[in-house]
């Protein structure tokens, strides 16, 4: 088995690429904690290197972020851990795939068809190439008063330096343009 790796926009996140399907095109898990990590065999398995702090699955990738050390000393046993992890055949997740439960997204009714459109620029536009970069961007909220679409950061994008200036430069100029009643993107 051969396992790719790249680097992020997060200097303490590692994306690697095992050669298969991770967790497929509809969905993402993200384990920001040992704790969480426990549904999953191979989440549960990196968390047992000290120096892991974060971990998140995506469609083909994984994504590990580093709370210390350095990535020439930590790449080998994450890459012994996924390694095993997949020629044994373990289960990815145990239990329900889905993690978000408790995603309840704010909007008003009369503001629907303007998230329809936000969701749509997301889906279509940032999701991909965040994807690209080891990260995720969910939506989680649209207040048409003042016009904030709120964002949700998970994978590479949640701690990393340049993800505010995703957020500002990026995604809010992009939705502002295409939807003129947006006048800010906010992190929660």
């Amino acid at each position: 088995m051969f396992i790719q790796t790249e680097s992020t926009p997060n200097p303490a996140t590692l994306k690697f690429l095992p050669g298969r399907e991770v967790m497929g095109e509809a969905t993402v898990a993200d384990f920001p904690s040992r704790e969480v990590a426990a549904r999953s065999p191979l989440a549960a398995a990196l968390f047992e290197i000290p120096e892991v702090s974060r971990v998140f699955f995506g469609s083909n990738f994984i994504s590990v972020t580093k709370a210390s050390g350095d990535w020439k000393h930590l790449k080998p046993p994450v890459l012994g851990a996924i390694m095993e992890h997949f020629t044994r055949g373990l289960p990815l997740i145990e239990g329900p795939a889905d993690e978000n439960a408790d995603d309840a997204e704010a909007y008003s009714k009369e503001d629907a068809e303007i998230v329809a459109q936000i969701k749509e620029l997301l889906d279509t536009r940032v999701r991909p190439a965040v994807a690209g970069d080891g990260g995720d961007i969910i939506f989680k909220g649209f207040d048409g008063r003042n016009g904030v679409v709120s964002l949700y950061l998970r994978g590479s994008c949640a701690g990393c330096p340049s993800s505010v200036l995703t957020l500002k430069n990026g995604i809010e100029n992009m939705l502002r343009h295409y939807i003129p009643e947006i006048n800010a993107v906010e992190a929660v």
